[in-house]
């Protein structure tokens, strides 16, 4: 069965009850863990270079930090699950992308993810990072919704 699972998180209530039902399935199957959260490089228009320095690295740290936060959430439930888990966050334009290429590099044999549901106008917009993982993976996709 699975060995190797791997489980991107956001940090929201849907990607944290993911990644409750992601560590149970790894401690049923003694799989062990990858928790993958994916920040998005800054984009913007520079008005000054002063201002952009300041901006780019303010944004750098509050996404360092906002990763550390949430994955040492991850891994403290990991811990009391007794499931081995490694953590990485990433930089990357496309989350769909940084997810699959992760699973790939990291010898994943199961994806685990949250869905948000998004339907209409607003999935079509801003597009579906779970649809795309759904048709770009090389590995099987457990979806979570609740």
């Amino acid at each position: 069965m699975y060995k190797h699972i791997l489980v991107p998180t956001d940090g929201s209530d849907m990607s944290s009850a993911a990644i409750d039902q992601a560590l149970q399935l790894a401690k049923t199957l003694g799989a062990r863990v990858t928790v993958l959260t994916v920040a998005e490089p800054l984009h913007f228009l520079p008005v000054t270079p002063g201002a952009t320095v300041n901006l780019r690295t303010d944004y750098e740290a509050h996404v360092r930090e906002d990763g550390i936060r949430i994955l040492g959430a991850v891994e403290a439930k990991a811990n009391t699950a007794c499931v081995a888990v490694e953590t990485l966050q990433v930089t990357a334009g496309d989350a769909w992308q940084a997810i699959v290429d992760t699973a790939k590099a990291k010898g994943c044999d199961l994806i685990a993810m949250a869905s948000h549901g998004r339907r209409g106008v607003s999935a079509f917009l801003m597009g579906s990072v779970t649809t795309k993982v759904l048709s770009h993976a090389k590995v099987p996709v457990l979806v979570y919704r609740s």
